[in-house]
């Protein structure tokens, strides 16, 4: 393994979120062992490609059809791999910027309300029900619901204790975790590995719904898929607006999760 492989390794977040950790992570690794050392691709520009390549899936799904679903399936992954080359770059280049952290994260909010809007209507046009759209539209608040109770929680902290956001990265850091997996690590190490973050499905997270969301559209199963995506952020938008508000009761660190 060289030297440029073992740092781009080295960037890869020991915490990603599911299919993100062991499918689009890795082949972004590999995307960015091509490209990373050119100069004039910025990890911001791969992030607008990134959000470009999301935007481009969702006429495919309001056109519709076999065909159209398959490109806009492709097209979504294709986004989640440039989504994970920007940090990656960034980090492997020692160049993050809050900037780069903010758009990122803002595109990825757009991308979703973007492509379940596209499916509700692919859905709609295929049943010709309503239910589709109601289940997108809530699933959407309650997928936002579960960041902005995160972010009204620090606000409400950080009210009460001007230190509160270096007791954050204090405890962030003390908890980050240590490489189990990966080259040089043996078979048996990353297979135990891989199947331990299998249990990372249930929190219905980005990763795992862009993965939901590609597979749906390549089975074309839309309002199936709607349903799970209502039913799972109803869940955990209910249940990380308790949490929050425990851990404030607690006085405890806020979880900082993207």
């Amino acid at each position: 393994m060289n030297d440029r492989f073992s740092r781009l390794w080295a960037t890869k977040n020991n915490d990603d979120e599911w299919w993100a950790s062991f499918v689009t992570s890795p082949l972004a690794i590999l995307a960015n062992y091509a490209v990373v050392d050119i100069k004039w691709l910025t990890p911001n520009l791969i992030t607008l490609v990134s959000f470009l390549t999301a935007v481009a899936s969702a006429p495919f799904i309001v056109v519709g059809g076999t065909t159209n679903f398959l490109i806009a399936a492709v097209l979504i992954q294709l986004s989640f791999v440039f989504d994970c080359m920007d940090g990656q770059m960034a980090r492997y280049r020692n160049s993050s910027t809050a900037t780069g952290s903010y758009y990122d994260r803002v595109s990825d909010q757009i991308q979703i309300t973007i492509w379940f809007g596209a499916v509700a209507y692919a859905a709609w046009v295929q049943s010709n029900e309503v239910i589709p759209i109601f289940l997108a539209f809530f699933g959407t608040a309650f997928y936002f619901l579960r960041g902005y109770v995160k972010y009204v929680a620090i606000h409400v902290e950080m009210s009460r204790d001007r230190d509160y956001l270096e007791r954050i990265a204090q405890h962030t850091k003390a908890n980050q975790k240590a490489a189990v997996a990966g080259p040089g690590f043996g078979v048996v190490a990353n297979f135990r590995w891989f199947i331990a973050e299998q249990k990372k499905i249930f929190r219905f997270n980005e990763g795992v719904l862009i993965f939901m969301l590609s597979l749906a559209l390549v089975l074309n199963q839309l309002t199936p898929m709607l349903w799970v995506f209502f039913a799972s952020q109803l869940f955990h938008g209910l249940f990380r607006s308790w949490q929050h508000g425990n851990t404030i009761d607690l006085n405890q660190p806020i979880p900082i999760e993207k």
